[in-house]
């Protein structure tokens, strides 16, 4: 999704924020962008989304994305919608720390890699990516061989290692800290 800037409103309207729940918001992802005069009868057929060619867990996006309002809807939608990394050269803050907290991973490429990424689908629409967290590397796979640079380029990005092994680990921040459980314990004994 070549588009720069794109705000939480975008990512979910404001009008489906009713919810309290993380379920369902998939649905409404990028809903105006997606259908005309809000009828999921009458997809867009120039949206990303709706061309069944593009499919996947990982959602790429131009520069600054999640930016606006700090919604925690827009992580669930993203989600729930069925991406489970979400690839930019930068992401607000907020939506990053959203993202984390709901087991998106979001990966910050450099922006020279994003336009790889962006170039590489112009000459294949199949192109595929893989995103290796414990590596922490992302990698372009082509089968093209016109493409004007390297074959699968590669490249590093940063999380925080905390972030690093919830992902890994499937762990919220309380089953982080329950997994310490035996280190808390011996901890507190030693030091009462």
């Amino acid at each position: 999704m070549n588009i720069e800037n794109v705000d939480t409103d975008q990512i979910i309207p404001a009008r489906f924020l009713k919810a309290t729940s993380r379920d369902g918001f998939g649905k409404n992802l990028f809903r105006d962008w997606r259908y005309e005069n809000d009828d999921e009868s009458k997809p867009k057929k120039d949206f990303v989304l709706n061309e069944p060619l593009y499919k996947g867990k990982i959602l790429v996006a131009a520069k600054n994305f999640g930016c606006g309002s700090s919604r925690e809807h827009a992580a669930w939608a993203i989600k729930d919608y069925g991406f489970d990394v979400v690839v930019s050269s930068f992401f607000a803050d907020i939506f990053r720390n959203n993202a984390l907290n709901n087991f998106l991973l979001p990966v910050v490429v450099s922006e020279n890699f994003l336009q790889k990424i962006f170039t590489a689908v112009l000459f294949d629409k199949s192109t595929e990516l893989e995103v290796n967290l414990s590596d922490q590397t992302i990698t372009i796979l082509n089968n093209t061989s016109t493409l004007p640079f390297a074959e699968n380029p590669m490249e590093h990005f940063e999380i925080n290692n905390y972030k690093k092994t919830c992902l890994l680990n499937g762990f919220d921040d309380i089953d982080y800290l329950l997994n310490m459980k035996q280190e808390i314990e011996t901890y507190e004994t030693q030091h009462n």
